[in-house]
Parts: C-alpha cells; structure tokens; sequence
C-alpha cells in the first residue's frame, strides 16, 4: 500500500493492512467467481432466448449494446455503493476482503432477486410519459442512451477520484435532464411533458434526508451503545490481526448482510426498471405485456375495469363531452390536470381497452401487431389512475377509491413486471463491479472520513442505521443513496466518538454531492439533444 492509501490509520507495524490481510480463499476465489459468472450467463442466455422466441424482429446489435450500457451502469454502481457495505467489516477485520466482497455480492443478488419493483418503476415515472409510450421510437432510444451514458460518465469521474458520489443521484439527475431537453426540443404551444416534478422533489427529498438521517442516528445509536454496552473493546482501535470478539464480529457481519441486501434491493431496481424499457422499446412482442400471469388474471382484470367504470360513472357531471377519450387522458397525464370532462374520458377509454382485451383468453393470446398499442393503452390508463389514487386529483367515496386501486393493482401487473433473468443479470453486473473496483471506495470510507481507525462500534453503529433507512426506502418504493447513507454515518460516529474529521474528504465528499444533480442533468441534456439527430 502506498502512504497516501494507508494515511490515517494507526496500527502495530507487524500487523497487516485490513486490505492486505491474507486469506484461504484466495487460492478458489476466481475459479468459484468464474463458474457463477458463466453459470449466471449461460442462465441469462438461455432465459432471453426463451422470451424472445415469441419476437417477430429482433434488432440483435442494438438490443446487445443497449442491455451492455444498461448493465454497465450498474457494474459502475457497484464500484460505489456495493463497496461501502464491505468497509466497515474489512477494517474492523470481521472478515478478510476477498470473503467480504464474495459474502456482500451473495446477498446483494439475493436483495436483487426478491424486490419488489416498487423502486424500478418509481424512477421510469420520472421519465416524460410520452416517451414511455413511444420508448422504441427515435425520441425514446436516445432518451435511454442518453440517460445511461450520463450516469456511466460522472459515476467513473467519481470513483476514480474515489469520491463516495451517489448512483442513485447522478440517476435522477440524467432523467432529469432528459425531460428538460425533452421539453426544449418540443413545438412551441405543443402539449409535452417533461419532469414528473411532484415525484422528482418526493425522490430529491428522500436524497436529500437520507444522508442526514445516516449522520444524526448513527452517531446517536453510538453514544446509546457506550451508555447501554460498556465494553471497551467495543470502542476500542483493533488490535493487530484478531478479530474481534466472536459476539461483535457476528453484529457487524450481520449488519453487513443487512446493508447489502438492502443495497440490492433497492439500488438494483434502477437498473431493472432502464433495463424493461429498452426491451419494450426494442423487442415489445416479447416483453411490452406481461403474457405469463395467473390464468385467470384476464378475468380478474375485466372484473376490476367494470367496477371502475360503474364508480366512474358517479362523478360524471351533466354536460360533460368527450370527441377523443385517449387524447383527453393523455394531455391529463401530461399536465397532471383533472376537469369534468376527464372523468367522462377515461371512463369510456376503460370501456374501449377492457372491450379490446375481452376478445382474448389470456394476455399471450393477444395478437402480434397489436401487443404495442394495448400496452401504451393500458399504461396511459395506468398513469390517469395514479392521478386519482396518489394525487387525488378527484375526490371519491372510501368504496370508489377502492374500486380504482384494485383496478390500478391490475393495471400495473400487465405492464409492470420484471422477468428474473433480469434481475440475475443486474445482479451480476452490481456483483462484478464491486469485486473490480472496490478499494477506492472502501479505502476513503475506512480511512479518510475520521482521523482514527473505525472501532468495532462506530462500524456496527453506521451500518445498522444504514441498513434500516435502506430497507424503509425500499418498503415505501424510494431510492437513496448507499454511499451517501453509510458514509455519513461514519462521519456521524466519529463526530459522537470525538475522533475527529478529515474535513478535506468531508470536503470533497460534500463537493460531489452538490455538484451530483446540476453535473448529471447537464450531460445528460446534451447527450440527448446530441443523439436525437442520430436516431
């Protein structure tokens, strides 16, 4: 190590650096790496081809490099975040890096595979919904690769500055900028959407708080800990290669599971939610609905449609008139707007979609040609709902809301859901970057946030608020930042512990947060003004 990578640490000089410290696993960690990545290929290979047998067209180069940039956003996300989950076990030598990073990526595919989803589509609803619909046209390819690549370029500048920035900030941000640029390049008087900006501050506020919440609440369960558990070693630098007792490696290799998991399901979202829409938009016979439901969701459906439509019906005002019903409910979602003839709109737009869809005994029945245009109706239904279920942009009856929640519920299985090969994938993506590129981050962590080597407590302290003020994000479908979550939280125990701050990387750390949007936003702005003339 060189002195700039081991500055700040004091250790006995017969004792190796946490991230030198030799291990047994050394000897099988590439060949047992080796077998699950190809395992995991060959998985996701066989998966794809399965899908894609029901595609009339595949534009094999296009989709390849699309899913590669998409995958490659998250294989930089794991250079940051995976990372800090590792740091705080590596340097109070709970576990040798090599198994550290190996038992992080395990549960970061496991926090992958059984999300929710709530995450992934919580950030496509931040794209301009007239994208969305039309994610396949030129408008829409260069919205996804302009987005990606923005993200891929400011995450690189950062982890080689070894800077803790945030994947989930720099990817807001690049949709941000999409939809500014989406607005820009629109006809003047033309009715266009840009930025979901009541979902975009919801999201920026959870950004925002997050890292406060790390900082505060870690630095308040340390000083708690010294009341409640008065033992010295806790607090105490490690001593030369031990680890440390059995009871505190087994809290801080717990909260490092848990912090992983968390990582996985909700960071991992993102890239699962970028992901469906390239392959709606380029293969979306194959993935733009849903066709491998419940048997009966069908029926379900139409039953939940007719409900809607009879509670509809009650907030029909007289005199109300409506000469294109899907025209109507699309500039409502656009302009996030509600007014008599709204509600007449989208009762019968319901009516003409459920009559459409009744032709058919299942979702995979549903004819080749037509599967682009359902879906775009189902989604934009979709989307007019939420005005009513979240925005409450008209009032109903307890038993009406109820009726159009059902319905929503219904919606979003048709045109929201996540195959699981999907899920490896970014899995594997989130798992190799973090054994690629996982120093820098953990060094700044262990090393350059506080003037003193991490103690047992502060680690267990920061990691346990991290992993539960993850796991609440994604239980209400928020995306925050691992990075900025755990990385305050060290500054938070050390500030509590009085061990004082390396303010240059405080410095530098705060530097990258604020200049994170504003960065984003802008390349993400010109890259997409840029590839509108290519596609």
């Amino acid at each position: 190590m060189t002195d700039a990578t081991t500055a700040g640490l004091a250790h006995p000089s017969h004792a190796h650096h946490p991230l030198e410290r030799p291990s047994a696993i050394g000897k099988w960690f590439m060949p047992l790496f080796l077998v699950v990545l190809l395992g995991g290929l060959g998985y996701i290979g066989y998966a794809l081809s399965q899908d894609l047998e029901s595609a009339a067209y595949v534009p094999w180069a296009l989709l390849g490099l699309a899913l590669l940039i998409a995958l490659g956003f998250e294989f930089v996300n794991g250079f940051h975040d995976t990372a800090n989950a590792v740091a705080t076990v590596i340097y109070t030598r709970s576990l040798p890096a090599e198994i550290a990073v190996v038992w992080s990526g395990l549960f970061n595919f496991l926090g992958v595979v059984f999300s929710s989803g709530a995450v992934a589509f919580g950030i496509v609803s931040l794209l301009p919904v007239e994208l969305i619909l039309q994610v396949g046209s030129g408008a829409g390819l260069a919205m996804v690769f302009a987005l990606l690549a923005a993200a891929i370029i400011w995450n690189l500048g950062t982890w080689y500055l070894g800077l803790p920035s945030s994947s989930s900030h720099t990817l807001i941000g690049s949709i941000i900028g999409v939809g500014l640029a989406n607005q820009f390049m629109a006809a003047a008087g033309t009715a266009t959407s840009g930025v979901d900006w009541s979902q975009a501050t919801n999201i920026g506020l959870s950004l925002l708080i997050s890292p406060i919440i790390g900082f505060a609440f870690s630095a308040l369960m340390l000083l708690v800990m010294k009341l409640v558990v008065r033992n010295k070693v806790l607090y105490a630098e490690p001593k030369g290669n031990l680890p440390p007792p059995l009871w505190i490696r087994g809290l801080l290799i717990f909260t490092c599971t848990g912090v992983s998991f968390a990582h996985g399901s909700n960071d991992g979202q993102k890239g699962m939610g970028l992901i469906m829409l390239i392959l709606i938009g380029l293969v979306p016979t194959a993935f733009a609905l849903n066709r491998t439901p419940d048997p009966h969701y069908l029926r379900a459906y139409e039953t939940a449609s007719r409900n809607v439509e009879m509670a509809l019906q009650a907030y029909v005002k007289p005199g109300a008139t409506v000469a294109d019903a899907r025209a109507e409910v699309a500039n409502a979602v656009k302009t996030k707007s509600w007014n008599d003839n709204t509600t007449l709109a989208l009762q019968q737009f319901v009516h003409t979609s459920t009559e459409q869809i009744s032709k058919f005994p299942t979702l995979e029945a549903v004819p080749t040609a037509m599967i682009g245009n359902m879906r775009n109706d189902i989604y934009l239904i979709g989307e007019a709902l939420k005005l009513i279920d979240k925005n409450k942009l008209l009032p109903m009856q307890p038993a009406d809301l109820d009726a159009v929640k059902a319905y929503h519920a219904a919606v979003d299985n048709a045109t929201k859901f996540i195959p699981l090969w999907v899920k490896v994938a970014v899995a594997l993506a989130l798992g190799l970057g973090t054994m690629v590129g996982w120093k820098r981050i953990v060094v700044t962590v262990g090393e350059k946030i506080g003037k003193t080597h991490l103690t047992y407590g502060q680690g267990a302290a920061a990691e346990m608020v991290a992993m539960v003020t993850i796991g609440a994000a994604d239980h209400f479908g928020l995306p925050v930042s691992t990075t900025h979550v755990l990385s305050s939280g060290v500054a938070g125990t050390m500030a509590a512990n009085g061990s004082g701050l390396q303010w240059s990387t405080v410095r530098n750390m705060m530097l990258a947060w604020v200049l994170t949007l504003p960065v984003s936003i802008a390349l993400s702005f010109v890259l997409f003004l840029l590839l509108r003339q290519v596609f």
